[in-house]
């Protein structure tokens, strides 16, 4: 099946495609999303050349992973962004740690695009008040695990709660959000 850079097929359906072996879908993907993808490891990772590596990585990931998309737990679009939020904060866990004490990462200005900035501001404002849905405990131990960069071990470490418990709650909190952003993302 040979899929033309259209944006009148799902993203559910070229995913479908990648998992039957379609480059083409893939391509269509990369176009898509390939511009959000660098973003969101750059804004983490604060690095262009680690960024663009790590969006690579993330579409061989999806290429390879197609066929174990689940549409019950979330959409394409939020697949690809936590896959790819993932794997920045695994790279930059990874640099981190091979970093000497007391050494300060090189940064990079990250470059600003206006033309996201609306998109970025409605989708931000949606996020926001999703989150007021939310419980105190669920809505700042989601806060502290995706602003603070904290594992759940950490949080747990951190907020003097047991792990089980700490797991439950950022369960419970992201069922809750994934709800409550249910089609009002994209």
């Amino acid at each position: 099946m040979v899929i033309a850079a259209d944006n009148r097929i799902s993203d559910e359906a070229l995913v479908s495609a990648m998992a039957a072996g379609d480059q083409d879908a893939l391509a269509t993907l990369n176009q898509r999303y390939g511009r959000a993808l660098s973003a969101v490891a750059d804004r983490i990772l604060r690095d262009q050349a680690d960024a663009e590596e790590v969006a690579a990585d993330v579409l061989w990931q999806l290429w390879r992973k197609a066929s174990r998309f689940d549409r019950a737990r979330g959409s394409v679009g939020a697949w690809i962004m936590m896959t790819v939020r993932s794997r920045a904060i695994d790279r930059l866990r990874a640099r981190k740690a091979r970093q000497p004490r007391g050494g300060d990462p090189v940064e990079v200005a990250v470059a600003h695009d206006p033309s996201n900035e609306i998109h970025n501001l409605e989708q931000r404002r949606k996020v926001q008040t999703a989150l007021a849905t939310l419980n105190d405990g669920e809505r700042d131990l989601l806060r502290l695990a995706y602003f603070s960069d904290l594992s759940q071990s950490e949080i747990a470490e951190q907020t003097n709660l047991p792990l089980g418990t700490v797991k439950s709650r950022m369960r419970s909190g992201l069922i809750r959000l994934r709800d409550a952003l249910r089609g009002s993302i994209e």
